[in-house]
């Protein structure tokens, strides 16, 4: 039976996920710093409360698991000091005990505004590509531009496999106009997840993680070549949405967020 490390399961992307990642043939191990609720009667899950940043807590988490989906750490801009502590360093820790582990398939929650000052259409027709050079808009976006680069140093010297997911926005349905082209259905979420645990022998990727939206603005080739398939369009939406210009640069309104400033977007 194959256990499946997530952590950051208690937050939004993560509780999404539960329900949509069960398996009669799979265990669900879930880790997150805050006390999760308890598995239903049906559920094969495992529960796990502690931080990224402990050492000890993640190299117990990793014992006997075949692999990790790795959600945890902070999910909005913050402090320098935060942003490192939690998301670059804890997603080291979570590397280096998969490693001594021998974990050898690990996906990383990456983001959208890993490349948030890309402009939407720089790069024509078929959108901005998965693996498209970093650029980041917050310190948060930083953050994820360097734990994809932590993955790649990980395949490289290690021969794990590590997909990198830049999620747009997954949600129960789209907010606004940039939720329009940035969407991912969470029922898309975990068929990506899917793929990325089930593709034979991926090495390193970089891809994105949205659903195949009719104003869709960047590219799905690298994500369905691990066998991605889209079945949702946030434009069934649209009437929904309150109108507004859409934004010019992939990250939204997190260019206009201060560096280093705590926001609730």
């Amino acid at each position: 039976m194959a256990r499946i490390l997530i952590t950051g399961a208690g937050g939004g992307i993560g509780t999404l996920m539960r329900p949509r990642l069960r398996r009669p043939d799979r265990i669900l191990r879930l880790l997150d710093l805050t006390e999760l609720p308890a598995p239903a009667t049906d559920e094969r899950v495992e529960i796990v409360t502690g931080s990224l940043t402990d050492a000890d807590t993640i190299a117990a988490a990793c014992h006997d698991v075949d692999a990790i989906i790795h959600l945890g750490g902070i999910s909005r801009e913050d402090s320098w000091a935060r942003v490192l502590a939690v998301n670059v360093d804890g997603t080291h820790t979570v590397l280096e005990a998969a490693r001594q582990a021998g974990i050898e398939r690990i996906v990383l929650a990456s983001s959208n505004h890993a490349v948030g000052y890309r402009m939407i259409g720089e790069a024509g027709p078929d959108g901005i590509a998965g693996e498209a050079p970093s650029r980041p808009d917050t310190y948060y976006g930083f953050s994820k531009a360097a734990i994809e680069s932590l993955g790649s140093l990980y395949h490289s010297r290690f021969g794990m496999d590590v997909i990198c997911v830049r999620i747009g926005s997954c949600f129960d349905r789209p907010n606004d106009v940039r939720g329009l082209s940035m969407w991912l259905s969470p029922d898309d979420g975990a068929r990506l997840f899917e793929a990325c645990l089930s593709a034979e022998r991926p090495g390193f990727r970089v891809i994105w993680g949205v659903s195949k939206n009719t104003r869709g603005v960047v590219s799905l080739q690298e994500a369905e070549e691990l066998g991605y398939r889209s079945l949702d369009d946030a434009e069934k939406f649209a009437k929904e949405i309150p109108a507004g210009a859409a934004p010019t640069f992939i990250g939204g309104a997190f260019l206009d967020t201060p560096l280093g400033t705590p926001n609730p977007l």
